[in-house]
């Protein structure tokens, strides 16, 4: 490979100190490349399956919540804009049928299929319905920090961000008497992270896309910080999006497909964990739940090949089976 200093005399128009870098600024565009860890699955399973539900609603962006414009994202008005200065009144009561309604009918349904889930709670929404948040308890879901507002921390100022993250780990004391061992900001800057690892406390973050495995980041901090990628492939967040699901077929469909792709590479060697996005707002509404119902079925139907998980527990099973070799293996 060409020196960065040889490519400048060479290419001096478009030479970047980044060129030619597989690790950058956070990023890593190689990872395991074709030598992935050979993983071990509990019960033999050929994939580790997660759901999480995304619990948001009381948590976007509302005047009534201090913000200065409504809502746009993520509900059936697709392509909606935020209004500045006014409030959003469809907007506002799409995202209570979530808090209101979809929330316990996907609870009854993974209750009744005997499903755990993880659940990515945004604090503000969590504080304001403590019913639900006791629900989750005693269902015995995992439930991960979604940050303290459902917003775009893209912009936010740093010592902002840093007490929206001590302030949502403390509503999870109050309301659910433990700390949340995960975190999922969702709309992240590239700081994020470091204020996770400084906070203290969380086992992983899934704050990437970057993979079908978890993987070690050792940027922050003088131990290694675990990564749980998430998906915004297999999510019911493509109902509301130009050329997304358009019924529940569709969305069981190519959640079958998914799955079944990947207990065929497990079965071949190489292991994997997939994961599957919900929203109360959207597959809480009654015809998107039987597509889901559908796919948990044929999930279960599986057997051992599909080990169904908390976040949580995958979390602990890298902890205590791939912590990196140089380093004396951390305590959960």
């Amino acid at each position: 490979m060409a020196s960065n200093n040889s490519n400048k005399q060479t290419y001096p128009l478009s030479t970047h100190s980044n060129d030619g870098k597989s690790s950058y600024g956070g990023r890593d565009v190689v990872g395991y490349a074709n030598n992935p860890p050979e993983v071990q699955w509990p019960v033999g399973a050929k994939v580790a399956l997660n759901l999480v539900l995304n619990f948001e609603e009381g948590g976007e962006n509302c005047l009534l919540h201090g913000d200065g414009e409504s809502e746009k994202l993520l509900s059936e008005i697709v392509g909606a804009s935020a209004i500045v200065g006014e409030r959003h009144a469809n907007m506002e009561s799409l995202y209570d049928y979530g808090s209101r309604s979809g929330f316990w009918r996907l609870h009854d349904l993974l209750i009744r299929k005997n499903v755990p889930c993880t659940v990515f709670a945004v604090g503000m929404a969590l504080e304001r319905n403590p019913t639900a948040a006791d629900a989750m308890s005693k269902a015995g879901w995992e439930v991960a920090s979604h940050g303290y507002r459902w917003l775009d921390y893209q912009n936010v100022d740093e010592n902002v961000e840093r007490e929206h993250i001590r302030r949502t780990v403390q509503i999870h004391k109050d309301l659910l008497g433990v700390r949340p061992v995960g975190m999922y900001q969702g709309k992240p800057n590239v700081n994020t992270r470091k204020l996770v690892v400084e906070e203290g406390g969380f086992l992983y973050d899934s704050d990437s896309y970057a993979d079908d495995l978890p993987y070690w980041t050792r940027e922050y901090g003088d131990k290694p910080h675990l990564i749980i990628p998430y998906t915004l492939s297999e999510n019911d967040m493509r109902f509301a999006s130009p050329n997304g699901f358009s019924n529940a077929e569709q969305f069981s469909s190519f959640l079958k497909d998914s799955l079944d792709f990947l207990v065929e590479e497990g079965r071949r060697g190489s292991k994997k964990m997939m994961n599957v996005g919900l929203h109360c707002r959207l597959a809480g509404r009654p015809g998107r739940a039987k597509g889901l119902e559908d796919f948990l079925d044929y999930a279960r139907s599986l057997g051992d090949d599909v080990w169904i998980c908390r976040r949580d527990e995958i979390a602990k099973h890298w902890y205590q089976h791939h912590y990196p070799d140089d380093i004396k293996k951390s305590s959960l």
